[in-house]
């Protein structure tokens, strides 16, 4: 593609071609209040929607800026060919039928053959919706109105993009982009249209597969450059997404856990709810970029405030004391018998009484926390008598409006805000949340994908995405091994012994280890003799491990004995991201607990060691029930030095695994590695 988007986006004169579908895009575009010209083309009427209609393209009275094209995919391609040799701005390729099934890719290759220089957003796509221009390029239902400014929401998803319009919430919402097959606009590209228009707060992305990786970072860093923080909702974490998002829109879902890793190490806030994905937006469209997530949390009720204290401990939302000033401040304005803390439970003792409420909240919110929540459930639909629920609104708003702080309205359930109060709100720069976990989640995303976070500095860009052979090899053991200690990576004193003798020798004064030369899975064939200490106990194991061989090899090693913790590091390398760093517990635990953290590649020291910090077995680390504590600073030196290997063979590892490395009180040791390689 090598024309801008600007006129398909914010088109001034619009052509359609098709039956009902193109008929629904003048319906769509006229209920929203387009103004500019809009060009109906059928072969047959003499209008469509009462509009006047023109026999084919040639006959329009000049390039259009936007078309949809909502014919069959065998004619499209010479619409979409006529479109661009008259100079149209760009073309929404309705049809499906492309590359999605399995006889469509060369009819993909031609329509995007036809459309040259000419954008096309497509194919099998319902189109965009452009709310702050009233365009909408829309062949259905939607319940979206005209803003002036709001999020940007792109999705490969048509019918997700018309749920997402039915917001009742309040949700200021400026675009909605599908994109289909993404056979010539990509994600990257679309970021780049809508980071670019100044009335976009944020932009929202569901993603089923990421085409190109290089380039959506590099769209991601664009975007928050312009201030535009990015949250992502991704399917494909189970079997069934993965294998539905490859026959629904050719896309390659690729691995969740790596693509969790990729997004935030691009720096893109990530949700796994529509609800949080539609809040986090939310809080974004509101605030601005987040630069710290600190709560405080106003409410009537104990109950409330200790479950909304229990939510913020789970999601790792920081509620800190008021200072002793702070305290002071608002214990004036309340009854004597109200304790004053964060959450704070001011009772009920001045419910309905908004002078009073404001006199609190205007304290509460001047003490200089992130985020300032009023809990606060509004009752069903058929209760009349609620002056108290909307004096509390009155309140916080007059607080929020006294202190420049950031405020919210949090409901414990979703049903519990009314839409007309959420849309209020969400007016007045007052963030309305709904449901407590819902709300922290939020939270998190949208200070993950705020420009302060440090990975906005990193100008990421993923590595070892360079093809490599069919071919690969799988080194032995000894081989990874020396290859690792002479990239700084701790192993065992030890040697291939290629004769009992040799074993006996090495072993003698010892206690040691011996193995398999074989590659892997040694431990589940019986290779792994462990704890030998005598003559005796050597000869068993050279019997056990070398009969039947014509040239037997052992690996022996010392045994090391004294470690608190067992790890896996590892590198893996895939497809769509890339080198990525996996870190977690070892031995036997890595398949039971499957406690580990994947980090795209390269790594920052901050970040690898926040990564070993959210591990359950982190404990074992500083000392656990009168164990001695594990030489951090050793395994942290230790990965820094697998990342630097790795990084120096980007363009053939394959795959690097040490499990375990053992942590000990002085240093760390990698008893076991296995690396591949392409040839």
């Amino acid at each position: 593609m090598k024309n801008g988007l600007d006129r398909l986006l914010r088109p001034n004169s619009i052509a359609v071609l098709g039956g009902d579908w193109a008929k629904a895009v003048i319906l769509s575009s006229r209920e929203v209040g387009y103004q500019g010209e809009i060009w109906p083309v059928h072969p047959h009427h003499e209008d469509v929607a009462g509009i006047k209609a023109y026999r084919s393209v040639d006959d329009l009275p000049s390039a259009p800026d936007a078309v949809f094209v909502g014919i069959n995919r065998k004619a499209s391609i010479g619409v979409v060919r006529q479109l661009s040799e008259m100079g149209a701005g760009g073309v929404v390729a309705f049809a499906s039928g492309f590359a999605e099934v399995d006889d469509g890719a060369e009819l993909q290759d031609q329509l995007v053959e036809a459309a040259g220089a000419m954008p096309v957003v497509g194919p099998n796509c319902y189109g965009v919706i452009n709310y702050l221009d009233a365009a909408l390029l829309w062949p259905d239902i939607h319940g979206g109105s005209r803003v002036d400014k709001g999020v940007a929401i792109i999705t490969q998803s048509s019918n997700l993009a018309i749920n997402l319009t039915m917001d009742q919430n309040g949700l200021s919402i400026a675009y909605i982009i599908t994109l289909g097959n993404q056979a010539m606009v990509t994600m990257a590209d679309m970021i780049r249209a809508l980071a670019a228009d100044d009335r976009v707060t944020a932009i929202g992305l569901h993603i089923e597969g990421v085409r190109n990786s290089h380039d959506f970072a590099a769209a991601i860093s664009e975007a928050r450059d312009r201030g535009k923080p990015v949250i992502a909702i991704k399917a494909g974490a189970s079997d069934a997404a993965r294998k539905m998002t490859m026959s629904h829109t050719a896309s390659l879902a690729g691995s969740h856990q790596v693509a969790s890793a990729f997004f935030a190490a691009s720096g893109v806030g990530q949700v796994n709810s529509i609800e949080a994905f539609l809040q986090a937006l939310g809080l974004l469209h509101c605030f601005g970029e987040l630069t710290g997530k600190s709560l405080m949390t106003m409410s009537c009720s104990g109950g409330e405030a200790s479950l909304m204290a229990d939510a913020a401990q789970r999601h790792g939302i920081p509620m800190p004391d008021f200072d002793d000033a702070a305290i002071a401040a608002i214990a004036e304005t309340v009854n004597p018998l109200v304790t004053v803390s964060n959450p704070f439970d001011y009772h009920t003792f001045d419910w309905g009484d908004e002078e009073r409420l404001t006199a609190s909240f205007t304290c509460a919110l001047a003490a200089g926390i992130d985020i300032n929540a009023l809990v606060l459930d509004f009752p069903a639909g058929h209760i009349t008598r609620v002056e108290g629920w909307h004096a509390a609104i009155r309140a916080i708003k007059a607080a929020r409006d006294a202190t420049g702080a950031r405020a919210a309205v949090i409901a414990s359930m979703p049903e519990n805000m009314p839409p007309e109060v959420a849309r209020d709100l969400m007016q007045d720069g007052i963030a309305p949340l709904r449901g407590f976990d819902t709300a922290l989640e939020a939270i998190n995303a949208a200070h993950a994908a705020s420009a302060h976070s440090a990975s906005k500095d990193k100008g990421f860009q993923p590595i070892g995405l360079d093809p490599v052979g069919d071919e690969a090899e799988t080194l032995t053991e000894a081989e990874a091994k020396a290859m690792l200690k002479a990239s700084g990576v701790p192993v065992p004193d030890g040697r291939v012994a290629s004769s009992l003798d040799e074993a006996l020798g090495f072993a003698e004064g010892r206690v040691v280890v011996m193995k398999t030369v074989t590659a892997a899975h040694k431990t589940e064939q019986g290779g792994v003799k462990l704890n030998i200490n005598d003559p005796d106990a050597v000869r068993v194991a050279w019997h056990d491990l070398t009969h039947g061989q014509a040239s037997p090899h052992v690996l022996i090693e010392e045994m090391i004995t004294d470690s608190v913790a067992e790890m896996i590091i590892g590198v893996g390398r895939d497809a769509t991201f890339g080198l990525h760093l996996v870190i977690g517990a070892g031995g036997i635990q890595t398949e039971i607990w499957r406690d580990t953290m994947t980090l795209m590649l390269p790594a920052s020291p901050e970040d690898v060691s926040k990564a070993i910090g959210t591990l359950t077995m982190a404990p074992l680390l500083k000392g656990f029930r009168g164990m001695p504590p594990g030489d951090e600073a050793a395994l942290m030196e230790c990965i820094g030095n697998i990342a630097g290997f790795a990084l120096a063979h980007e363009k053939t590892l394959l795959e690097l695994d040490i499990n375990p490395l053992l942590v000990r009180p002085g240093g760390v040791v990698a008893v076991d590695a296995l690396i591949r390689c392409a040839k």
